[in-house]
């Protein structure tokens, strides 16, 4: 039986305030849509995790600024417990339609559970399988809709949509929050299967010989998600599918610009066997400081209100703060929080850290935990925040000058932008290739430490916090100075993913065939 399927409607409008360089971004783009007058509508799908969501309703809200030009609708599909992530997107953009479907239950996943960023990582494959279930109620809403969407723009968890998206007529385009790199590792793995004779083997490798740079990893490097793929088990055949459909879609559209991964565009172009692979990126929210407020509480909620972090940076000197955060899925070990902390104090250094909450189940299995006393020492130094943190806010502030990070995607998109070097700590996912990325190959960035149960050395760690921001700025300030400005070059008008981003709606409405 099909679940009852709910649609909530909002019809209001909200004058929005624009940075400068989006505003350019936009001139030429609606120059080029104002010939361009069509009736269309767009399926937007995200997957449910921060670091997924949250860059896809970014592209989304990017791509509402021109339903006045192209007459466009967008249907934002969300499960209830995630209707609240579109509420600011919704307020701004009137025409946008979030269509709300059940979440379909698992063994695995929590009754009161529809994100990932609520579950273990090690819930990822059950979060894939389940919200394939989706299919038959969504084929449902397209085939009663009297104007559906002509194309379905989904989350790359979500390569089942493809085989949805073939059975109505309609285009499907990918849609990465990875970096063209990262993808291309990913899309390898899932295309050639590497195995090992015996994965505990910790010198065991494997090699990317067809990729640019030809990249090496570890096996306890290689992404848990695949290395988790058991042949014959329906749950992983079934993701093996995704990655598959996702090769054959319509197009493909990365959270990227082309002067950051170029190589890998190309390469990931001939994977697909066509052209229509757009770098669109770098996609972030509004971030002057007029329109912080935009930003800050679009992950959830704060231990710090804004205006007492902006007065607590406020009182620092350029580029003398260090900022941590691990991401929106780690929470560390008592003894990882222990390393990380003594490092802190040991250096010196002005930080802020962001800080994960534990549930009772961590703190159970020694997660989480801070040291006895360690606020109260650096409480003239440090400040620690509990839950979301604003982090474009922080990273966009001048007192900001190094990042000691996860190398999650969307992290590394924002200190590229703020121009802020990154000090790297990869826990899994994607991390290590984006480590590679940044460290090896753009020299962008400095390896601290890695690994998922790595505990920092704290003197080691403590040494490269305080070079972090000493006054002797290393060659990867000036590299990620560099790519500051070409990340800004490729939104303005005539940059390079702003060109990507005026190609794919050219193909994507001009063709409704």
């Amino acid at each position: 039986m099909i679940p009852r399927l709910n649609s909530l409607w909002l019809h209001h409008s909200i004058t929005l305030q624009l940075p400068s360089y989006f505003s350019l971004y936009l001139s030429s783009f609606l120059h080029h849509m104002a010939t361009l007058r069509c009736s269309s509508h767009i399926l937007v799908f995200p997957f449910p995790a921060q670091g997924h969501m949250i860059p896809l309703l970014d592209f989304t809200h990017r791509l509402a600024l021109t339903a006045t030009a192209i007459d466009l609708t967008i249907t934002v599909l969300v499960t209830p417990k995630n209707l609240p992530f579109l509420t600011q997107l919704l307020a701004a953009h009137p025409l946008i339609q979030p269509l709300v479907l059940p979440f379909p239950p698992h063994p695995s996943i929590p009754s009161a559970v529809e994100n990932l960023k609520d579950v273990p990582q090690r819930c990822l494959p059950a979060l894939m399988h389940t919200l394939g279930q989706l299919y038959h109620p969504l084929l449902s809403w397209f085939q009663s809709h009297p104007s559906p969407p002509s194309a379905i723009v989904s989350d790359m968890f979500l390569g089942w949509t493809q085989r949805l998206a073939s059975r109505v007529g309609a285009k499907h385009i990918v849609f990465s929050p990875s970096g063209g790199m990262a993808l291309s590792v990913l899309y390898s793995l899932w295309m050639e299967l590497p195995r090992l004779d015996d994965p505990r083997d910790p010198t065991a490798v494997v090699s990317f010989d067809k990729l640019p740079n030809c990249p090496k990893y570890p096996w306890w490097q290689i992404s848990g998600l695949y290395r988790a793929c058991v042949e014959g088990d329906p749950a992983m055949e079934f993701i093996k599918d995704i990655f598959h459909a996702n090769i054959q879609s319509w197009g493909l559209v990365v959270n990227s610009f082309n002067q950051l991964e170029r190589p890998y565009f190309d390469h990931l172009k001939r994977v697909m066997g066509c052209d229509r692979v757009w770098a669109v990126g770098p996609l972030l929210p509004l971030h002057d400081h007029d329109d912080l407020t935009v930003s800050v509480h679009r992950g959830g909620s704060s231990s710090v209100p804004l205006d007492h972090l902006l007065t607590w940076l406020d009182a620092c000197e350029d580029g003398e703060v260090v900022y941590v955060c691990f991401g929106s899925q780690v929470v560390l070990t008592n003894d990882q929080m222990a390393g990380v902390a003594s490092g802190l104090e040991k250096s010196g250094v002005r930080f802020i850290w962001s800080i994960k909450e534990p549930s009772v189940a961590h703190v159970e299995e020694n997660y989480g935990m801070m040291p006895n006393g360690f606020e109260d020492r650096v409480a003239n130094n440090g400040l620690l925040i509990r839950g979301w943190a604003p982090q474009v806010a922080i990273l966009s502030h001048r007192a900001v000058g190094a990042f000691l990070t996860h190398c999650g995607w969307n992290s590394v998109l924002e200190a590229v932008v703020a121009g802020v070097t990154m000090l790297t700590c990869p826990f899994g996912a994607d991390q290590f290739v984006d480590q590679t990325l940044l460290v090896e190959e753009l020299k962008v960035g400095k390896k601290a430490c890695e690994g998922p149960q790595i505990v920092p050395n704290p003197e080691e760690l403590a040494r490269v916090l305080a070079e972090s921001v000493s006054r002797e700025k290393g060659v990867e300030r000036k590299g990620v100075m560099e790519l500051r400005k070409a990340a800004l070059e490729a939104v303005r008008e005539g940059g390079s993913s702003a060109q990507d981003m005026e190609e794919m709606v050219k193909q994507l409405f001009s063709m409704q065939a």
